[in-house]
């Protein structure tokens, strides 16, 4: 951002005889004489003298409107489109041509479109719709009143200044985004049919309202790398960028004309109207006057329009006059003054400064969801590998086995062959001994001389027939000896290659997944770090510009993630202690000591009560013991803030169980509550009431009697303290009320009013918080308006308090698919939705 000095630039516009003119001033010379060439002009006193004044431009008569657009506005507009606030004004005598100058539309020639549609028909044309934002407010100061053109009903609209900045701004006015050239002829024909104009001598149409055009251009550039890189795909990673946001506004302002009564002629209410806008014109000339000699007071706050122009003489903006003459030497005191008006404005310097940012909360958002992804993908990552894990631990369970089972038939192979082998050597002894007998027999025979040969032939035959059955038998034994052997080897080597194949595959694939799972979690703790970066930066930056405090990521922040885990390791720990002591000493020794007269034994009892009704088992036992009668109590006596914060908390507890939700009304809680939320300053406490008017609110029986005892309007109390956990009750509060509320009519449709929360006043915070930055607040918001616009009763309370815009926004941009599309939804199911968006030329 930086400053730059620039005149505000004036041009002076003269308008051509009238038919009137043409009559009455045959015989006179024109009053004014015109050097474009030089850029002056000539005022005539009388026949013989005259006074010169230079200008920045002089335009003739002739001189067309597109000459006069890219003179005076044009320059303006790029200025604006550069992110710098512009203004281009018309001043002048009324029925001098300033709304022909500025707004005439061209619907019959093209050639005469003003400079408000030129402008934004450039304005549409340089930006994108899908990184820039156009948005228009048509307004017109009547009477000292500020009135908005597209929206009549609204008038008396507040000017608000920024103490920091000193921007002026409209926040009552409706904000329209367009969308493409023809939606803004659209509005510009609603503005002008609603602006106030009546007929006097001077002009047969003449403008009694200052109308304002508000042009706010919101563009986003990705022109400046951030600090740091994250990874897109699987093919490699892309450069971050941070957003730069430049917010300009252009205001094209329609004066009303300056005139003397009685030559306007103007009387009654057109009387009045002329007085105001002399009043108004005349504080604007006294603070160029002001602004002109260097006074050290400006007096702005004289006049509404002078506070509207505030930026636009002596502030931040580029500004462009066009003053408007008429020729005719009737008019001379008139035209003069319009002249010293423009010459004056000439010697007013502004400071011009480019209003960029570098729009963090975006970033911080879309890293936000990008970090959600990666977590999720993580997620699915880790149950992948624990069930590819288990998966392998199976097919090694299965491969183990079925090693087994080939050890035992390898071990049952070998016992076979030890018993074929000992067979083997069994039928070789018996080989051996035939062949000792054989040998014996055979030195009988010789020996016995008187054995006859017949019988000695039978024998050897025998003996030989039995040698060789029994060496045949030897053979096959050792023929099925090796056979048993080369399969016994055969099977050990391949049961042990595919043993050692399938542990190596297993090997490497859990190798391969306990890589990509070090460098997912890597990724992850390098994006939490980058992420931790990016919010400090931030933080850093709101401290800078003397904003305050609390992260955009809440307590949920990469910085803070090894906290739940020491405090639940905490909560353990105090709850085992209480269980205990609870064992040892006994719920109604515990409830009694409530009634103590020790302060500090008192605290000391309310807190193990709160913590024992934290546990559901033990909340039936502390209601029937009389602990809720007690903490009730303790909640409307007590003086002491720990005590009552303490005993809200144990009731919102309590206020968990749907039968306790009716205990705790039925003996006044509620107003007990209620009477704690308005009179208590300390945040803790007003998020624990809140936080049991929120339990109490989901409760569809009690929400009259809730209502009608205070419960709602203790909820809206309990925004002043702005804590973001207090604001989060709330909302929470106010979702389960609007839920319940919508069931209920669509169930049994007993209730034909409008809601209770629109009758309590809720509705203008429900609107204010819609676009909050905390993210559960904005959720429980946004749920809230799609059930209260379930209810065509509210439609019209909905609409006209600015609700309608958000219903649409939601509708386009909630991250949560179930709330954009019950939007979607409750727009298109509702006929007054229907209707006030075709009537504002809105799509959604």
């Amino acid at each position: 951002m930086f400053a730059d000095p620039a005149r505000v630039r004036v041009a002076v516009r003269l308008r051509p005889r009238n038919a009137e003119e043409l009559v009455a001033d045959a015989d006179f010379p024109d009053g004014v004489e015109l050097q474009p060439e030089l850029k002056r002009l000539k005022l005539r006193k009388n026949n013989w003298d005259s006074e010169t004044y230079q200008f920045d431009e002089v335009f003739p008569d002739t001189a067309s409107q597109k000459r006069v657009y890219e003179v005076v506005a044009k320059p303006v507009v790029e200025s604006v489109l550069d992110g710098y606030n512009g203004t281009v004004m018309a001043y002048g005598q009324t029925g001098t041509g300033k709304t022909y100058t500025l707004g005439k539309l061209g619907e019959e020639d093209c050639a005469d479109r003003g400079i408000m549609v030129r402008a934004l028909e450039d304005i549409m044309a340089d930006t994108n719709p899908e990184n820039d934002t156009v948005c228009v407010s048509y307004l017109q100061l009547y009477m000292e009143s500020i009135q908005d053109l597209l929206a009549p009903e609204r008038d008396n609209i507040p000017i608000a200044e920024d103490p920091k900045t000193g921007d002026v701004s409209l926040p009552g006015a409706t904000l329209i985004q367009l969308k493409n050239y023809k939606s803004f002829i659209g509005l510009l024909q609603t503005g002008e049919a609603n602006r106030v104009a009546a007929n006097t001598k001077l002009n047969t149409e003449s403008s009694r309202s200052h109308a304002v055009l508000l042009v706010s251009v919101l563009r986003c550039f990705h022109s400046f790398p951030f600090s740091f890189r994250f990874s897109s795909n699987e093919n490699g990673s892309r450069n971050s960028r941070a957003p730069v946001i430049r917010r300009s506004k252009l205001l094209i302002v329609d004066l009303a004309g300056s005139e003397r009564v009685d030559k306007s002629g103007s009387e009654g209410i057109t009387l009045e109207e002329a007085k105001f806008i002399n009043l108004s014109l005349t504080a604007l000339g006294k603070c160029i006057n002001a602004l002109a000699e260097n006074s050290p007071h400006v007096p702005t706050r004289d006049s509404k329009l002078t506070r509207l122009l505030r930026d636009s003489f002596g502030g931040s903006a580029r500004t462009s006059l066009i003053t408007t003459i008429g020729p005719s030497p009737r008019h001379r005191g008139e035209t003069a003054s319009t002249i010293l008006f423009g010459q004056r404005a000439m010697k007013v310097e502004n400071m011009l400064k480019l209003k960029e940012e570098f729009d963090y909360k975006s970033l911080c958002r879309r890293l936000e969801a990008d970090l959600d992804k990666l977590i999720v993908e993580n997620e699915r990552h880790v149950k992948a590998v624990v069930d590819a894990e288990e998966e392998l631990h199976d097919k090694l369970n299965e491969a183990r086995s079925r090693v087994a089972e080939a050890e035992g038939k390898l071990a049952s192979a070998l016992g076979d062959t030890e018993e074929l082998r000992r067979q083997a050597l069994h039928h070789v002894n018996d080989i051996k001994s035939l062949e000792k007998k054989l040998e014996e027999n055979a030195a009988g025979l010789n020996s016995q001389k008187e054995v006859p040969e017949q019988c000695v032939a039978d024998q050897l035959t025998e003996l030989k027939e039995r040698l060789d059955k029994e060496r045949l038998t030897r053979e096959n034994l050792e023929l099925e000896l090796r056979m048993l052997q080369n399969k016994e080897n055969y099977s050990t080597g391949s049961t042990e290659a595919i043993k050692n194949e399938e542990i190596l595959n297993l090997k490497k694939k859990l190798d391969e997944e306990s890589k990509q799972r070090k460098k997912r979690e890597e990724e992850i703790r390098n994006l939490r770090y980058q992420l931790a970066q990016s919010n400090e930066d931030a933080e850093i930056k709101r401290i800078e510009k003397g904003g305050s405090g609390r992260s955009s990521f809440g307590s949920d922040s990469p910085l803070n993630l090894h906290r739940p885990n020491i405090l639940r390791d905490t909560i353990n720990g105090q709850r085992a202690t209480i269980a205990k002591l609870f064992e040892q000493v006994g719920l109604q020794k515990i409830l009694s000591l409530l009634e103590s007269e020790d302060a500090d034994v008192r605290v000391h009892a309310v807190k193990v009560v709160a913590n024992l009704a934290a546990e559901e088992a033990n909340q039936e036992k502390i209601v029937e013991a009389g602990g809720l009668k007690s903490l009730l109590v303790l909640l409307g006596n007590s003086e002491d803030e720990t005590i009552r914060r303490v005993a809200a908390g144990a009731i919102a507890n309590l206020a968990m169980n749907e039968k306790n939700q009716e205990l705790i009304m039925g003996q006044g809680g509620i107003t007990l509550l209620a009477t704690t939320a308005n009179e208590a300053e300390d945040p803790q406490t007003l998020r624990m009431v809140a936080g049991a008017i929120a339990n109490l609110c989901g409760n569809e029986t009690l929400q009259v009697k809730l209502r009608d005892e205070g419960g709602i309007k203790a909820l809206l109390g309990m925004v002043r303290t702005r804590h973001p956990d207090v604001l989060a009750q709330v909302a929470r509060g106010i979702a389960n009320f609007a839920k319940c509320e919508s069931r209920a009519v669509s169930q049994s449709g007993h209730r034909v009013g409008r809601s209770l929360l629109i009758e309590d006043g809720a509705l203008p915070w429900i609107v204010a918080n819609a676009n909050n930055e905390s993210s559960p607040i904005r959720r429980h918001i946004e749920l809230a308006l799609c059930h209260l616009a379930q209810h065509e009763v509210n439609a019209r309370d909905l609409a006209t308090g600015g609700a309608l815009w958000e219903l649409v926004r939601i509708s386009r941009e909630c991250s949560r698919e179930d709330i954009r599309n019950l939007a979607q939804k409750t727009l298109n199911a509702s006929s007054v939705f229907q209707a006030e968006l075709r009537r504002l030329h809105v799509s959604y």
